[in-house]
C-alpha cells in the first residue's frame, strides 16, 4: 500500500518506513540545498523526482548518498515541472546478526553508511515538488571496490569517478560504491566489504575493482605486486565468479608526477599495473585501462594544467584555509568528472552490456583531449572538509 505524507519543511526530513513505496509532497523551494533522507532496508531503491515550483524558476541539480551526483542542471520554468527518475543503492554496515563492515572512524557519519536513503537537491535555485521511492529489484547493480580515487567523496572540494558515473546511466543501472580512502585489496577484504557485497550481490551483477595506489606502500613478508597483491586480485574473482557475478579490473589511476621535462608523466605504481594485468589474462577478466588513459589525461592537460583537475587550490580559496592545497592524487569535482567518462570509455571498448545502458546524452570521451576545465561547472554540495583523504 502507498504511503502518503504531505511536507512543507525547507530543512532535512527524517522519516521511517518499511520496504514499501514513499510518496511525498514536498513543494520546497531555496536558495540552500535542500536535504532529504528516508529509513530504508538496504536494497535499491527507484527514486522518481518531480522538480520544479508554482512560485518561481528554478535551477536544480540532484544527488544522494555521499555526494553521488545524477543530474547536472535542470532548468524549469515557474509553474512547470520535470519529471526523472534513477536508482539508488542504500547499504548499511551490518552484514548478519554476528558480523559488520569494520568501517574507518571517518565513515561513521557517512551518508554511504547510515540506515538511510538521503537525497539532496542543490544548485543556483533548487526546487523539488515531489519524491516518491520504490524498492526496485530489476536494475543491475554495480558495485565498486577500491580507494580514495574511488569512494564517493563525503565533502567537498574532493570527489572521484564512483561518485560522478552515476550521471550516466539509465534507472536499468544502479551504482553501489562499498570504496574508501586508504584501502588496498588487503584492507578491503579484511573489512569485510567483499563479504557485504557478496549478500547483496545477485547473478548478473558486476563488481569493479580498482587497487594499487595502497598495495604498493605495504612492505610484510609476502607482500608486491607478484605475491599478495595478484592473490588477492584472484580472491576478488572467484568470490564474485562463485555468486554468478560478473568482474572487471580497473588498472590504478596515474599520480600527477612529471619528470624532469614537465611533459612526460612518470609511472609510480612500479610493477602494480603490469600484475593486475597479468592475473586478468590468466583469469580471463576484462580491464580497463585506466593507468594509460590518466595518464595521456595528465599529459595533455600540461604540467600546470593538470593541477585544475586534483586539489590544488590556493591558500584562502575556501574558509579556513591559511595554507595552499596541493594534492597530486586527489580529484576535484572536474578530474572525477573525467576519470569517470574513462571508465564508461572502457566500458564501451570491452563491448561491456553495461554500456548499452548509457543515457541519450553521452557522447564518446578522449582523455588526450579532455573537456575544457572553464567550461565545468559544479554547485557544492553545501558541506567542506581540507583533511586530505587516506592514501596517496
Amino acid at each position: 500500500m502507498k504511503r502518503l505524507i504531505f511536507l512543507t519543511l525547507a530543512f532535512a526530513v527524517g522519516l521511517c518506513v518499511k520496504a514499501q513505496t514513499v510518496d511525498t509532497l514536498l513543494n520546497i523551494y531555496s536558495v540552500n540545498p535542500i536535504d532529504f533522507s528516508v529509513r530504508v532496508p538496504d536494497g535499491n531503491y527507484r527514486v522518481t523526482v518531480t522538480l520544479g515550483s508554482k512560485k518561481r524558476a528554478a535551477q536544480t541539480v540532484v544527488r544522494a548518498e555521499s555526494r553521488r551526483h545524477y543530474t547536472d542542471v535542470i532548468t524549469t520554468k515557474k509553474g512547470k515541472y520535470q519529471i526523472l527518475s534513477f536508482v539508488v543503492n542504500k547499504h548499511e554496515p551490518q552484514i548478519d546478526a554476528a558480523n559488520r563492515v569494520k568501517l574507518k572512524t571517518r565513515e561513521l557519519t557517512y551518508k554511504n553508511w547510515d540506515d538511510a536513503l538521503n537525497l539532496q537537491f542543490c544548485g543556483p535555485a533548487p526546487a523539488v515538488q515531489r519524491i516518491i521511492i520504490e524498492p526496485d529489484t530489476a536494475a543491475t547493480t554495480v558495485f565498486l571496490c577500491g580507494n580514495s580515487t574511488v569512494v564517493d567523496q563525503e565533502k567537498e572540494p574532493w570527489a572521484s569517478w564512483g561518485q560522478m558515473i552515476t550521471r550516466w546511466f539509465t534507472p536499468d543501472v544502479v551504482i553501489a560504491n562499498y570504496a574508501e580512502s586508504g584501502l588496498s585489496a588487503t584492507t578491503f577484504l579484511a573489512q569485510l566489504r567483499l563479504d557485504k557485497i557478496l549478500t547483496q550481490l545477485r547473478s548478473g551483477d558486476y563488481v569493479i575493482c580498482e587497487f594499487g595506489h595502497n598495495d604498493e606502500k605495504e612492505h610484510k613478508a609476502g607482500d608486491g605486486a607478484w605475491y599478495s597483491y595478484s592473490r588477492n586480485l584472484k580472491i576478488f574473482v572467484d568470490r564474485v565468479r562463485a555468486k554468478g557475478g560478473h568482474i572487471i579490473f580497473v588498472t590504478p589511476t596515474a599520480r600527477r608526477f612529471f619528470e624532469a621535462d614537465q611533459r612526460t608523466l612518470r609511472n609510480t605504481h612500479g610493477d602494480y599495473p603490469e600484475a593486475m594485468r597479468t592475473v586478468a589474462r590468466r583469469e580471463q577478466v576484462p580491464v580497463i585501462e585506466l593507468n594509460g588513459m590518466t595518464t595521456a589525461f595528465y599529459e595533455a592537460l600540461g604540467f600546470e594544467g593538470s593541477k585544475r583537475a586534483l586539489v590544488h587550490y590556493p591558500a584562502n580559496t575556501f574558509a579556513d584555509q591559511p595554507e595552499p592545497l596541493a594534492d597530486n592524487t586527489h580529484f576535484n569535482p572536474y578530474g572525477a568528472w573525467e576519470v569517470a567518462k574513462m571508465i564508461v570509455m572502457g566500458l564501451k571498448q570491452m563491448h561491456c552490456p553495461l554500456a548499452d545502458h548509457l543515457r541519450a546524452d553521452w557522447q564518446d570521451f578522449d582523455p588526450s583531449h579532455p573537456d575544457n576545465p572553464d567550461a565545468f561547472i559544479w554547485y557544492p554540495s553545501g558541506n567542506t572538509n581540507l583533511t586530505k583523504p587516506d592514501g596517496n
